[in-house]
C-alpha cells in the first residue's frame, strides 16, 4: 500500500466517524472525493475547521490515561494552522496561556498550529512537556548530588542552558517555552511572571505550612505530543485543562525523584518516620493533598479531587454507552494514586485499546528515546 493510499484510508475512516455524529451541509461522498484528490495532487490533505474541532475534541475523548473525558465537547479548539513565524506562534502561545488560564477558571484549550506536511522531518515542533513548567539544576552537597527545583524537567533545561537560556534556578524558576518550525533555528522565549498564575500552597489548619514555601501553576499545558486525526499529524497543539488535586499534591510535590516533601511533612506534624506501620507516608501525603485542595479553592483556581474525578468517568462511560460507544481507558492511570479502593473507578475492569483520532508521544530533541508513539492523556 503506498503513503497516499494509506492516508486515503485514514482520512475515510476519521470522516466516517465525523459524519456519523455531526450534522454536515456537503455529501459524504463530495468531501471524500475532494479529500482523494488533494492527496492525489499534494501527498496531503486539509481539514475544514469543523473536521478540526470534531477531531480535537474526539482524541481527548479516546485518551485512554485520561479522567476528566466528561468534559470533552466543552474543548475550545483554537485553529492558528495560518501562522508561519516565530513572532506569530509566540505571540499564539502567550494568548493559548492567558485564555486558557481565565484568572483561575481554567477553560480547556487546544491551539492547533499547522500539519506537518509530506517533504517535513518535524514540522512545528514545542520542545517542552508543558507550557509552563519549572526547572532544575544538580548540585552537590555533603558529597551528595542533589536536585534543586522538578528533575522532571532537568533534561530540558540542560538543554535550555546549551542553546543560551541563562537564569538563577530555585526550586520555582518558570523555564523558557522553546519551538521549531522544521529545520529554522529553535526560538526561545520568556513567559513573563505576570501572564503566569501560580498558587502559593498553604493548609488550613497547620501554620507551620506556609513556612515549606511550596506553590504550583495553575494551568497544565501538554505541549510536546502530536495531535493525530485521520492520517493527519499536528506536531504542534498544546493542549490545557484544569488538575486533578492529586496529580499536584500525590505525584508533583510528592515523588520522592520530584519534589518528596512527604517526609518533611511528617517531620513538621511531629510523626515518627522510623516506623512504616504507622502509617506515617499516607497521614502526610493526606495533610498535602489537603493543603493542595484548599490553596487552589482559595484562590479560586478550578481544581477537581479525586472522588469527583472518579465519579465523572464513571457518568463519562455511561454517556459513552449511551452512544453506543465502548469507553476505552488505562486502568494504571484513571484510578488515583490515593485512596483507589474508595472510588468507583478501582473495580472496573478497562480496555487499554487505543482509538483515533488521539494523542501521541514524539520523541525529546535532547535525548535518544523509543519513538513508538503511546496514546497518553494530554493532561498529564
Amino acid at each position: 500500500m503506498t503513503q497516499n493510499e494509506s492516508l486515503i484510508n485514514d482520512a475515510t475512516d476519521f470522516l466516517n466517524i465525523f459524519y456519523q455524529e455531526n450534522e454536515c451541509t456537503t455529501p459524504f461522498n463530495i468531501r471524500l472525493e475532494t479529500i482523494k484528490n488533494q492527496i492525489k495532487e499534494t501527498a496531503t490533505y486539509y481539514h475544514t475547521f469543523q473536521e478540526l474541532e470534531f477531531g480535537a475534541r474526539v482524541a481527548w475523548r479516546n485518551s485512554n490515561r485520561c479522567i476528566g473525558r466528561l468534559y470533552w465537547k466543552s474543548l475550545q479548539v483554537v485553529d492558528k494552522r495560518h501562522l508561519s513565524t516565530n513572532e506569530t506562534i509566540e505571540e499564539a502561545i502567550k494568548t493559548h496561556i492567558k485564555k486558557s488560564t481565565n484568572k483561575g477558571a481554567i477553560q480547556p484549550m487546544i491551539t492547533v498550529f499547522r500539519q506537518q506536511l509530506p517533504d517535513e522531518k518535524k514540522g512545528i515542533r514545542i520542545h517542552n512537556k508543558q507550557l509552563i513548567s519549572y526547572a532544575a539544576k544538580e548540585i552537590i552537597n555533603n558529597n551528595k548530588k542533589i536536585t534543586v527545583g522538578d528533575s522532571n524537567n532537568l533534561g530540558f533545561t540542560n538543554f535550555a542552558k546549551e542553546n543560551g537560556w541563562k537564569s538563577e534556578i530555585n526550586n520555582f524558576t518558570i523555564l523558557p517555552v522553546a519551538f521549531q518550525i522544521e529545520e529554522e533555528p529553535i526560538h526561545f522565549f520568556e513567559i513573563s511572571q505576570k501572564q503566569i498564575l501560580e498558587v502559593p500552597i498553604i493548609h488550613p489548619e497547620y501554620e507551620w505550612f506556609i513556612d515549606l514555601n511550596l506553590k504550583w501553576y495553575a494551568l497544565p499545558a501538554i505541549s510536546n505530543m502530536v495531535l493525530k486525526i485521520g492520517g493527519i499529524n499536528y506536531t504542534a497543539a498544546p493542549f490545557s485543562g484544569w488538575y486533578m488535586g492529586t496529580e499536584v499534591g500525590a505525584r508533583d510535590l510528592a515523588d520522592t525523584k520530584r519534589y518528596n516533601q512527604v517526609p518533611i511533612i511528617a517531620q513538621k506534624m511531629g510523626l515518627d518516620i522510623s516506623k512504616k506501620r504507622n502509617l506515617w507516608k499516607d497521614k502526610a501525603l493526606i495533610v498535602l493533598n489537603e493543603a493542595v485542595l484548599y490553596s487552589f479553592e482559595k484562590m479560586k483556581v478550578r481544581m477537581t479531587d479525586h472522588h469527583t474525578a472518579a465519579e465523572h468517568y464513571m457518568i463519562f462511560e455511561k454517556q459513552e454507552a449511551a452512544e453506543g460507544r465502548k469507553a476505552t481507558a488505562d486502568w494504571s492511570w484513571i484510578v488515583p494514586p490515593i485512596s483507589g479502593g474508595i472510588t468507583p473507578v478501582f473495580h472496573k475492569e478497562m480496555s487499554n485499546q487505543i482509538q483515533l483520532p488521539n494523542f501521541f508521544n514524539q520523541s525529546n530533541i535532547w535525548e535518544v528515546q523509543n519513538t513508538e508513539p503511546i496514546a497518553k492523556c494530554p493532561f498529564h
